[in-house]
This record gives C-alpha cells, sequence and structure tokens, in this order.
C-alpha cells in the first residue's frame, strides 16, 4: 500500500468521523430546539415534594459568564428557567423565589430548611438533606433581594432569565409557615440550541466535503494497487451452481493456549479496521449512487471494498469467529497465501433498482437468521433500586467457538466437524454482507456449506413418474 493513498484514506476517515458527530449532534440540537415542549421549555413531570421545614431550597446554581463572549451576548441568551408550583393543601399560598446564594443564607440563617440534593424521575426519589434551626423566617414575600419570585394561591409561575452569579431555588409557603406540601414541575429553555446546531451543520458539511473526497482518493488509489493473486482461480461464475462469493478458511491447526491472548494481539488490526470500516462505509454509499445512475460499480471501489472484507477476514479467521489458525494476519488489502482468503468476482453490471432495496428490505430474512447465528442478542429487564438490569445471550458462532477453545486447551486439536460448521456461519454471514454492500445482485443462499472451501450447489433430484 502507497503511503500517501493511507495517509489520504487516514485523515479523511478522521475527519469524516468529526463530521458525522456533528452531524448527529446537529440533529439532535435541532430536534431539541423544534419539539422543545411547554411553551418553549423542558419540563419535568410534575412531583409532590414534602417537607416538614420552613423552606426547600435548591443547591446552589452556579453561572459564569465568559469574558470571550460576542458584545452583545450574555447569560440571558443562553436560556431561562421556569418552576410552577401548587400548594397541595386547600387554602395555603405557595411562595417560589430564586435569588443569589448569600441573600437566601442570610435570609435563612438558623432556620430549618430541606435542601433538596438528590432526585430521580423515574421512579420519582427525591434525596433531602435536612439543616437544623430554631428561627423563624420573615414571610418571603415581604423580602426585597429576590432577582424572580411568585406568590398566592392556586398555580403560581417562576420566570427567570440566566443571570451571572451564585444562586439558590427556594420554595416556601406563602405565610413562612413550616410545613410545606407542593406540587412542582421544572423547566428551561434554551434558545442557543438554535445557534449551536447551525454551528455543528455548517461544522459537520465542511469536514464532510473535505474527508469523505479524501477517502475516495485514497481508497481509489489503494484499489487500482491491487495487484493479481500469483496463482488466481478459475472465475467463480464458470462453476454452476457456485455463489460468486468465495469465503475460504483453511485449518492451520492451532496451539492449546495462545487463543487466550489473541484479542490483545490482533489490537494493532482492530485498530486499523476501525478506519477501514468507516472508508468501507463511505465508499459503498459512494458506489451506491454510481450504480444508481451508470449501472456499474467503479473497479478501483470495487476492488478496495473487497480488500477491506478480505482483511476483515483474515483477522477473525485468526481471532474469535473461528479462531482457525495461529499464524498472524498480514496488514495488507492483498490476496496471500495466508489460510483464509475472501473474493467477489466483479460484476459488469449491476441492477439499478435493486441497490435501493436489496440492503435493507431483501437482506431482511437474512439479517434475522444471522442475529441468532453470528450477533447474539441482549434484553433489558426492570431491576432493583440500584436501576435496571440487562440481559446477554450467545450467538450460535460464539458458543461453537467457545467449545473449540475448551477443546484446543485440553485435547490440543479442534473437532473438524466444528470447525466445518464454524467456517460455514462466515461464509453465510460474508454472502450477506457482500450483497448488501451492493457487490453482487445474486441472492445469497439460505444454506450453510460447510467446509474450508466453496461448493457448488446440490443439484435437484429429478424422479421419473408413469
Amino acid at each position: 500500500m502507497k503511503a500517501g493513498r493511507v495517509v489520504l484514506l487516514v485523515v479523511g476517515v478522521l475527519m469524516s468521523m468529526l463530521g458525522l458527530a456533528l452531524l448527529t449532534a446537529a440533529a439532535f440540537l435541532g430536534w431539541a430546539t423544534v419539539f422543545q415542549r411547554d411553551n418553549g421549555y423542558f419540563t419535568t413531570p410534575t412531583e409532590r415534594y414534602r417537607t416538614d421545614t420552613a423552606a426547600l431550597v435548591s443547591q446552589r446554581i452556579d453561572l459564569v459568564v465568559d469574558e470571550n463572549m460576542p458584545a452583545g451576548f450574555g447569560p440571558d441568551d443562553l436560556g431561562r428557567i421556569l418552576l410552577r408550583g401548587t400548594a397541595a393543601d386547600p387554602g395555603r399560598e405557595v411562595f417560589l423565589g430564586i435569588a443569589r446564594q448569600a441573600d437566601v443564607d442570610g435570609y435563612l440563617d438558623g432556620v430549618a430548611r430541606t435542601e433538596l440534593d438528590d432526585l430521580d424521575f423515574y421512579p420519582f426519589r427525591p434525596g433531602y438533606r435536612q439543616i437544623p434551626g430554631t428561627a423563624q423566617p420573615a414571610p418571603p414575600g415581604d423580602q426585597t433581594f429576590w432577582s424572580a419570585s411568585a406568590s398566592g394561591p392556586g398555580t403560581q409561575e417562576l420566570r427567570w432569565d440566566f443571570q451571572d452569579g451564585n444562586w439558590t431555588i427556594v420554595v416556601m409557603n406563602a405565610d413562612a409557615a413550616p410545613g410545606i406540601r407542593v406540587d412542582l414541575a421544572a423547566g428551561v429553555n434554551l434558545p442557543i440550541l438554535g445557534t449551536l446546531a447551525l454551528w455543528c451543520l455548517i461544522g459537520a458539511l465542511v469536514l464532510l466535503v473535505i474527508g469523505v473526497p479524501l477517502i475516495v482518493l485514497g481508497a481509489v488509489g489503494l484499489g487500482r494497487h491491487l495487484p493479481p493473486p500469483a496463482h488466481a482461480p478459475p472465475p467463480v461464475a464458470a462453476v454452476p451452481g457456485l455463489y460468486p462469493v468465495t469465503v475460504r478458511g483453511d485449518l492451520d491447526p492451532p496451539s492449546r493456549w495462545l487463543w487466550l491472548v489473541k484479542w490483545l494481539l490482533a489490537i494493532p488490526h482492530f485498530i486499523v479496521l476501525i478506519f477501514l470500516a468507516v472508508a468501507h462505509f463511505v465508499t459503498t454509499v459512494i458506489a451506491g449512487f454510481a450504480i444508481l445512475f451508470t449501472a456499474r460499480y467503479p473497479r478501483a471501489l470495487f476492488d478496495f471494498n473487497v480488500g477491506v472484507m478480505r482483511w476483515w477476514w483474515r483477522v477473525s479467521f485468526y481471532t474469535y469467529s473461528a479462531l482457525g489458525t495461529d499464524r498472524y494476519p498480514p496488514f495488507t488489502l492483498h490476496r496471500t497465501d495466508y489460510p483464509a482468503d475472501f473474493d467477489v468476482e466483479y460484476p459488469e453490471r449491476l441492477s439499478r433498482g435493486l441497490v435501493l432495496v436489496k440492503w435493507w428490505l431483501l437482506a431482511i430474512p437474512h439479517y434475522l437468521i444471522l442475529t441468532v447465528l453470528v450477533v447474539g442478542g441482549s434484553a433489558w429487564a426492570s431491576g432493583d433500586l440500584d436501576g435496571p438490569a440487562v440481559y446477554y445471550s450467545w450467538s450460535l458462532l460464539g458458543i461453537l467457538v467457545l467449545v473449540a477453545a475448551v477443546a484446543l486447551l485440553f485435547t490440543g486439536s479442534y473437532p473438524r466437524g466444528l470447525f466445518d460448521l464454524v467456517v460455514g456461519i462466515n461464509r453465510w454471514a460474508y454472502r450477506v454482507w457482500a450483497y448488501a454492500a451492493l457487490m453482487r445482485d445474486e441472492y445469497p443462499p439460505f444454506r450453510l456449506d460447510q467446509g474450508p472451501r466453496d461448493h457448488a450447489a446440490p443439484e435437484p433430484e429429478h424422479r421419473v413418474t408413469s
């Protein structure tokens, strides 16, 4: 592989990954901006809060204005707070207020109060910290230090724009009597989300406009420089019934113990494969548009993507998708004499219509089967007070490879029938991958072709009836 093409690919992948991250952030922030509910506020559920003290106070709210903020842009442009409260006891009037921390501390000095220091909504479970005292506070509505306040019977609303400083929210009975029973809901309005979404979108477009072409240039360069194998096999299409995606895995007897550390030894490959996977995705999308308009898969991109899949299969064969060899995989997209190999026959033309549906709709039956065979699954269950719990189920392939690993550890040999089944499952998965990656139009067969080499489909039986 040429160093310049590799650099283009790596830089393009890094820029594209950052661009996709910013694009995701822009989408989320845009959604949050559009779908802020309750007149533009994100609000919590209304819940009942109780305390026998004279005041319920929040923890300190620290807001700091950056000195480098643009002129005319202040904390009030960042957002505002909504607090809505209703006294639960008939005849009571509720007071809601926000003021600077120092003023609240002076007002409630020596007064028994409750600080809300922890809060869970699912399920609702407030955490309180009691601050003892014996003094009786004056009615809160008589104080002049409140930055914003609301008081009276029924439902009261407090709205407050962000301001620089240390602040505390206070909830009391309007007459300052102890024993608070109040239904509260809090909300926040963040107008800055729209600005952040716009800047994220601009940054994402700039990075993708630069990063995607760099990936394509790198992939085209690497694809064009893939040499043909020294001993090329005959075209797969020449063998009747043989699917045009070949997956080879020759058992190279592994040792008893090396599989225990292959996860560590393969880390350099996993790092490379992260970059190659991103490039593979991008070039597949580009190839999809090319097929849609020209009915052809660009040859250089095709060879590059086959090389990526070949590299992935070699590493999988070495590690925990097969444990078929202890020979370390080469760092190359080329075909080599490694015990595992992968290839796809290049199609001269592809269907324009199928490119729109085969990678998702038509492949769904295979995806469902491969979920059981290869992927496994997980399920969430309602947990105890510590939260929900997740339960993971192994795939059939994972169970078979684990059995093979135990057999290697205790017997030093890999059961041949087990190996053939493992390779067969991988072959099914890679055929579907090639189909979903738009490389072929032939639908993958629903059969488990076991063994190290691909075999033609069996001929159907012909019965003679009288």
